[in-house]
Parts: C-alpha cells; sequence; structure tokens
C-alpha cells in the first residue's frame, strides 16, 4: 500500500505508510500519468522522475497496479493542501442555529423558515432559540406558540428532535 493509510494487524501493531513519491520509489517501471492527464503508458522509473524534474513537479504513487505501480506527475505540496482543505470542509459544523425574538415580523419570520428548509434540505440540523428581554418575560406562552409554529412549518422537511419550552428553544433534524 502506499497511500497514508493506518492499518492494525493481528498483533495489534498499527503501521502507518505514507504516499511513495520521487526518489522513495523502488518499482523499475511505472505506469505514468503526466501532468495534463495523458496517459504514457509503462515507463521505466528514471524516466519519469527526469520528466518530472525538468517541470519541476513531483512523480507520486497513485495506485499500487498489478505489475507496475501507477505513477502521476503532480504537484505533491499543492495536493497535500487540497487533502487538509477537504478535511477541513467535511468537519464544518452540523448545526445551524437561528434566534428569534417573541415580537418577529412575518416577513423576517418566513425568511428564517426558508434559511432552515435550505440547510435541513443539504443535512444539517437546525436549533431555533427564542430569546426573552426585561417585559417580553410575561408572554412566555406566546413565545413557546412561535416555536411549536416553527416546529410544525418545518414538519415537511425536518423532524422535530428536542421541543423544551422551558429554555424556548427547539432542535429540528432532517426527515
Amino acid at each position: 500500500m502506499n497511500l497514508l493509510s493506518i492499518t492494525k494487524s493481528e498483533d495489534n501493531l498499527i503501521t502507518i505508510q505514507k504516499q511513495l513519491i520521487n526518489s522513495q520509489i523502488k518499482s523499475p517501471q511505472v505506469f505514468l500519468i503526466d501532468h495534463e492527464n495523458n496517459n504514457r503508458g509503462l515507463v521505466n522509473t528514471n524516466d519519469a522522475l527526469e520528466l518530472a524534474e525538468s517541470l519541476e513537479l513531483d512523480l507520486v504513487v497513485v495506485s499500487e497496479g498489478q505489475d507496475a505501480p501507477i505513477a502521476k506527475i503532480l504537484n505533491y505540496g499543492k495536493l497535500q493542501y487540497q487533502k487538509k482543505k477537504r478535511q477541513g470542509q467535511s468537519a464544518r459544523p452540523t448545526v445551524k442555529e437561528v434566534r428569534l425574538r417573541p415580537n418577529i415580523g412575518v416577513a423576517d419570520y418566513n425568511l428564517r423558515i426558508e434559511q432552515a428548509v435550505k440547510w435541513l434540505s443539504k443535512g444539517d440540523s437546525v436549533k431555533f432559540a427564542i430569546r426573552l428581554r426585561g417585559r417580553e418575560n410575561q408572554y412566555r406562552e406566546q413565545a413557546g406558540e412561535l416555536l411549536e409554529r416553527t416546529a410544525t412549518a418545518l414538519s415537511q422537511v425536518g423532524k422535530v428532535q428536542s421541543l423544551d419550552k422551558r429554555s424556548l428553544t427547539a432542535q429540528i433534524i432532517p426527515a
């Protein structure tokens, strides 16, 4: 295996193997894919390394073939950067929070519902929280009704995971 991978054997030993680049490639021949994604076929490893060096790029083993490994000419630093960037994107938070006030206008309410529908359709869960300030605490029941109205408005695209009228929060997950 030449990709960065972690394997666990029967002896509970963990081995980490990295991608082979440039002089780390010990195979006498490789199937070469050049920097323009053209298949060059079976080439001597030394010739492939010279071509990569002339282009100021790296020769990277992408896959372990049966006869010879498949190597590609590319910028290894750029590849590492893109991998790290993809990992960061996949680790993004999946809970979006929407804060409401009890006397929210109809247009603002509809806008928040549309945003929540969009997030729920993407697979994110949405948390609604109603904030009460000062005299608004007298109208706690109306805030609870607003929370229920929000949950029923989103019942087509999501289901209520938790609805807490005491803390005035509702967690809605994709259906």
